[in-house]
């Protein structure tokens, strides 16, 4: 097992990409976060401020802990600037697959071959991601949105994994005062083969006239306790995510259970994707 990580490298500044480099970096480690866009990257660090600072206004953290955190992020747009024997890279960019493979083998050739290389994917199968290279030296390291708040991690393993690395991520995330739960590399793995079918058949009951959105998110809040209701919940995660991540399913496993339904095709097609777009199930004013 690998004593102490120092270098981590989180590939893709979205919101996914930005909460784990900052999570990392509140814990003292150096972190590297690399986008090819310079507007993606200058995003990711107002909203690290951000978020930081929300921090220091529920009384988390001190003004010195923000600028300690601060102080070990590194923004980059060009990999020539990241080491290359860096001991973890985390890739968090568009839940594609194809885009995700070719990204891995550009990696591939560019990091030290000891380099541990980690996906963020919420569905896609890691041995399929991990035929990039170093297939025993590659894993699933699913973080939960919003990552600094979360403490949920899935923890999976390809068919060649190395045990030895499992355990050491393992260390890694508790000692980011996450929760690791190791799972097995089948489609959706545990959290959204779970979450996303619950989120599909809400999607379903309204596309059949059964309720409105309302009230199918009250039945879910009032009457299961869930915090958020199902299609509130698809809204913030991103219609397009939920789509990705039900065709995942339904092509991994071949069963009609689940066959994403038709008006969520339907809503991802005309671009409403939810909070990002500032309409879904429901209508926003994001900033």
């Amino acid at each position: 097992m690998i004593e102490k990580f120092k270098n981590i490298v989180v590939i893709g500044a979205g919101t996914m990409g930005s909460g784990i480099a900052q999570t990392f970096a509140q814990y003292g480690y150096s972190v590297f976060l690399y986008d090819q866009n310079k507007k993606v990257l200058d995003k990711a660090l107002s909203s690290i401020t951000g978020s930081l600072d929300k921090q220091i206004e529920s009384n988390i953290i001190s003004e010195a802990q923000k600028n300690n955190a601060l102080k070990n992020l590194v923004f980059s747009i060009a990999l020539k600037d990241i080491p290359q024997k860096s001991d973890l890279v985390i890739e968090a960019i568009w839940e594609n697959k194809e885009a995700k493979l070719l990204l891995f083998n550009e990696l591939n050739n560019y990091f030290d071959k000891e380099t541990i290389f980690a996906s963020n994917t919420s569905s896609i199968p890691i041995t399929e991601l991990a035929a990039s290279g170093r297939p025993d030296r590659f894993l699933g390291i699913h973080f939960m949105n919003p990552v600094p708040k979360m403490k949920l991690v899935e923890i999976i393993e390809g068919n060649l994994t190395d045990k030895d690395i499992t355990g050491s991520i393992r260390s890694l995330i508790t000692d980011i005062q996450k929760i690791p739960v190791t799972v097995s590399d089948y489609p959706g793995f545990v959290a959204n083969r779970i979450l996303i079918p619950m989120i599909n058949e809400a999607i379903f009951v309204l596309y059949e006239g059964i309720a409105s959105a309302e009230e199918i998110d009250k039945v879910m809040k009032f009457g299961m306790n869930h915090p958020m209701g199902p299609l509130a919940l698809a809204d913030y995660i991103g219609l397009d995510v939920c789509l990705s991540i039900m065709e995942v399913l339904y092509n991994g496993f071949n069963d009609s259970k689940y066959r994403p339904c038709p008006l969520l095709k339907k809503m991802v097609a005309a671009n409403k994707l939810g909070r990002k777009t500032n309409e879904g199930f429901f209508k926003y004013n994001m900033v």
